[in-house]
Parts: C-alpha cells; structure tokens; sequence
C-alpha cells in the first residue's frame, strides 16, 4: 500500500521530513503515556536515534550514566562517540536511584534509561521507582536524559515516563520489537532544542528516513495490525514461567517484562558451553556489561511453553543454584 502510494505522490527534496500521519499518530500514542509534550523526529532506528541526541548535546570526553547491565549496542556506541560510560546499577524496578545519583554527583552529563523491557535483565521503571529518579534528576537540570521505550507495543506494563525535570530530554521508540527489525525505523520526541538539532543534522547527512517505512508504519499502526496486547501476553506467559520455574530450582532469575531473562552466573564461558553442549544457546553477559557480576541472558522469543522445564533443567545443571536480589 506505502509502495502504490508512492507510485501516486512520489517524495521529492523539499518534502516534509515527518510524515505528518507518522508525527500525528506517533504523538497521539505519546500523548495517551504521559509523555511532556514536544515535537517529533524520525530516526533509522532507537540507536541512531540516541546516537544524534548524544551528538546534538554532549563532546568526546564526556562521561554517560548507563545502566549495568545494559544494552550491549550502547555500551558499545559510546566510546565509539570519544564518551566515556559511567556505570549504573540496575534491579528489577530499573536503575537504582542512589547509583544515579552517584554518576550525575561525579559529572556524567547524561543519563540513558530503558523505560520496559530492559535488554538483557526485564527490568521495568516502577511507579516508586520514577518519583525517586525524577527527584534526583530535578536536582541535576542541566543532564542530558535519553529514555528507550524500545518495550512499546510488546509490552502491557504502564510506562513510567522520566521526561520533564531536565532542561533537554528525548524519548525514544523503535518500531524493531514490534514489527521486525527490518522495519528500520523510530520515533522520537523531547525539547524543542534537542529535536531541532536532531533533524537539522539529520538533513545535512541521509536527510531523512524513507517515506516509503514511514507510510508502512503509519498503516500499521492506523489499521491495528499488530495486536499489542496478544505480544505482551505471549511474551508474558513464557517469560514469567522460565523465571517462576527457574526460581523453584534455586536459580537466581530476572525477567519483569519483555522477551529477555537474566541469569547471574559465577563463570559465563563454562555455563554458555554446557548450555551449548545440552543443546541450548544462552549469550554471554559479558557485551551487556561494565563493572556488574557475571550473567547470561535468555530470550524467549524462541521458546515454546513445552521448553520452559528442559530448559529450567538445562540452566540449573549448567551454572548450580544462585540466589541475588540485585544486579549489581
């Protein structure tokens, strides 16, 4: 439909790099989250995305606040930037709230938070857990706040919005977890400055993301084709039964929401290869971290529910009996 659209009105230099479909739904959803108002860009993806507000704000030599665990991709695009990442810890409810105030204490001028679905521990920002940062980063106005809601539209957990207690900020969601990688795609909203630095560097470099994914996107979602509520239950059922089943076993298990379940381990190489050799692929924790304790993550994407048990099984005979609350 986006292809015989574009047969008809073909985009030409001059055009509007939103579609305004894009902008007006995208914002609608944000609207409906509590998200502050602001206006919206277009990205190739959360990580491009976060990559340009970085830019737009901070210099080579610059510390970042992380989360530790955290998304192996950021750990890796930050010193690919000349920044320097600054360790946070993380539990079940998102990033701990003294370990925040920590890194901003010590000069990080930025914090880049995952709102749900945290990759690779499940973690999920909780009510509580949202007041105590938005009180440190009130404390902290001039930090650069980036929150990744990569979880939207695979997961049923309220979103817990940080925006609003910093003088820049950006919010971003990628339409990857929901649609299929290939979908190369994000939106993003946040202060006026930021997106306008944004999408000014973006017109000097690719200009803007294909109104071809745009208009695909913008069907998808006009039209409900993706039954959010069916994903966030599968994912659900399957994720909360391996950490349930791994937890009966005296496996320490993460997992509050999306696709990805972590396992503190005491040796990643041992536990990945006898998984290996039972006939399960795990990945090593060690790309997702910084300073935190070992661990494998688990993803269940793949997983069918008469799995969970052989896998259980597999996990606890492959890293022993691990008991934490914590992740740090």
């Amino acid at each position: 439909a986006a292809a015989a659209r574009a047969t008809e009105r073909p985009t030409l230099y001059g055009a509007p790099d939103v579609v305004p479909e894009i902008a007006q739904l995208a914002r609608a959803a944000l609207d409906a989250d509590g998200v502050p108002a602001g206006p919206v860009a277009v990205t190739s993806g959360a990580l491009d995305a976060i990559e340009r507000v970085l830019a737009a704000h901070l210099r080579p030599g610059d510390a970042v606040a992380v989360e530790d665990p955290g998304w192996g991709s950021l750990l890796d695009l930050i010193p690919a930037l000349g920044l320097r990442a600054v360790p946070v810890g993380v539990d079940d409810d998102g990033p701990l709230s003294e370990r925040v105030e920590q890194a901003l204490a010590q000069g990080a001028r930025a914090l880049v938070v995952t709102d749900r679905a945290q990759n690779p521990t499940g973690a999920a920002v909780s009510a509580t857990r949202a007041r105590e940062l938005r009180s440190v980063l009130a404390a902290h106005p001039s930090v650069l706040l980036i929150e990744d809601d990569h979880g939207h539209g695979i997961v049923d957990l309220p979103l817990r919005p940080l925006a609003g207690g910093t003088d820049h900020w950006a919010l971003v969601r990628s339409t990857a977890k929901a649609y299929g990688p290939d979908l190369r795609l994000a939106v993003l909203t946040g202060d006026p400055v930021t997106l306008d630095r944004v999408r000014g560097r973006q017109r000097l470099g690719p200009g803007w993301v294909s109104h071809l994914l745009q208009d695909a996107v913008g069907g998808l979602w006009r039209t409900g084709a993706v039954d959010a509520a069916a994903v966030a239950a599968s994912y659900d059922t399957r994720r909360a039964a391996l950490v349930r089943v791994l937890r009966e076993r005296g496996i320490a298990a993460h997992g509050r929401s999306g696709m990805n379940v972590w396992v503190p381990v005491p040796d990643e190489t041992g536990a990945v290869a006898r998984l290996l050799a039972s006939g399960w692929a795990v990945a090593p924790g060690a790309r997702f971290r910084v300073a935190s304790p070992p661990g494998v993550r688990l993803t269940v994407s793949p997983l069918a529910a008469d799995e969970i048990e052989t896998v259980a099984a597999a996990v606890a005979a492959a890293v022993g009996a691990t008991v934490s609350g914590r992740l740090d």
